[in-house]
């Protein structure tokens, strides 16, 4: 219900669309922040929109724990109702591209001259200046440009893009910390401040590590396939009905995992003794593990390996995950129902508070569902609406 949860003090104005910037704000609404999306009226929108059909199972997944306005900020009383809504509210998140913002008249100078205390979010492609600001950022585009895709794949087949949208979802991760970096550091100032972040930069930094390789050592990464960059053997291994993956880097695990595979001549193998000899010799490791593990079903030697304490585990297919014993004891999916799309799940929050949890309890709300009652609770009396909506403003 609305008003639950840490955050439910603060209230979100979300401009935002697509993915980057829904999947911070849903962080804050998952955390019971009042989260308002601001969303353009239907005759003036094109379609269905950029973020897909709207009981979709994307949209359906972003959205959940909002209220709905539908308000066009392309006209002056749709500007000033938003400036209204500011006056009163904590935090601002929009991934426009920089430039549209300032047409619109919404830009972080313009409303923090409105309320000083505002936390404004700003996602883009690129960042908000530079020589690359304002062309159309895209998620692919950031995992090429930022050196994801050349690390991934098989070595030798070309580059590969990771299967999520790694640059969307962790961009919109890095503005939901600062938003509450910022949040926190209002307490002690009074004041509100500009979070900005980029597809770009969240990508460079998830490199991490393969970047650290580069800036200190000065190696550049390449595909390594299934198996880790460094500790070896890490990868994919076969097995009688399937494939499995087997971490088994380091001379104890290493040595646990012989035994467990009553693999006695690997480790006795003078071209695997150490750590480095086994980096300089993978591939050779790496076929002469799979003549091991191929007597063994998937189910057979995680058993085995996981006694002897190895890391291992299966590869699952997406409803194989869902079906999980453990993925379903964490309640990785989250139930909610909705009056025209039933009983759903959607994928709850990866972390857990033990005193002031997450709840997801309100669906994805129909396209302005809630434009009276936010209208209202700024001033406007059922007259100014209904002229608003004559003229397509809401």
């Amino acid at each position: 219900m609305a008003g639950q949860g840490p955050l439910a003090r603060f209230k979100v104005l979300d401009l935002t669309r697509v993915r980057a910037g829904p999947t911070c704000v849903r962080q804050l609404a998952d955390w019971g922040a009042d989260v308002i999306k601001i969303e353009m009226p239907p005759s003036a929108e094109e379609g269905e929109g950029m973020g897909g059909p709207r009981l979709g199972p994307d949209f359906w997944n972003l959205h959940r724990n909002k209220r709905s306005l539908t308000l066009n900020l392309k006209e002056p009383d749709g500007v000033a109702v938003f400036k209204a809504l500011v006056a009163d509210a904590d935090v601002v998140v929009e991934n426009y591209r920089p430039d549209v913002k300032h047409r619109l008249g919404v830009d972080y100078e313009t409303v923090r001259k409105i309320n000083k205390r505002i936390v404004y979010a700003s996602i883009s492609g690129f960042g908000q200046d530079g020589p690359y600001a304002l062309l159309p950022g895209f998620d692919q585009v950031a995992q090429g440009m930022g050196g994801l895709m050349s690390i991934t794949g098989l070595p030798g087949q070309g580059p590969v893009r990771v299967g999520i949208p790694v640059a969307d979802l962790t961009s919109g991760l890095f503005a939901a910390q600062g938003i509450l970096i910022a949040l926190l550091e209002r307490e002690q100032s009074g004041e509100g401040q500009w979070v900005q972040t980029s597809l770009l930069q969240a990508q460079i930094a998830m490199l991490d590590f393969q970047a650290a390789r580069w800036l200190v050592n000065k190696e550049v990464p390449g595909q390594a396939g299934n198996d880790h960059p460094t500790s070896i053997p890490t990868g994919v291994f076969p097995t009688k009905d399937g494939h499995i993956n087997i971490a088994a880097s380091g001379q104890r695990i290493w040595k646990r995992f012989c035994e467990a595979m009553d693999a006695q001549a690997l480790f006795d193998n003078p071209a695997y003794k150490a750590d480095a000899d086994r980096s300089k010799n993978r591939q050779q490791l790496n076929a002469d593990i799979g003549t091991y593990s191929r007597k063994y079903t998937s189910a057979e030697l995680i058993e085995r390996l996981n006694k002897a304490s190895v890391p291992c585990g299966p590869i699952y297919t997406i409803d194989q995950v869902f079906a999980d014993p453990q993925v379903r004891h964490l309640g990785a999916a989250a139930p909610l129902h909705h009056p025209r799309k039933g009983d759903v799940a959607v994928v709850d929050q990866a972390v857990r508070l033990s005193r002031t949890p997450s709840v997801i309890d309100r669906a994805t709300p129909e396209l302005g569902e809630h434009t009276d009652a936010i209208l209202r609770g700024i001033g406007y009396d059922d007259a100014r609406i209904a002229d608003l909506r004559k003229r397509n403003v809401v």
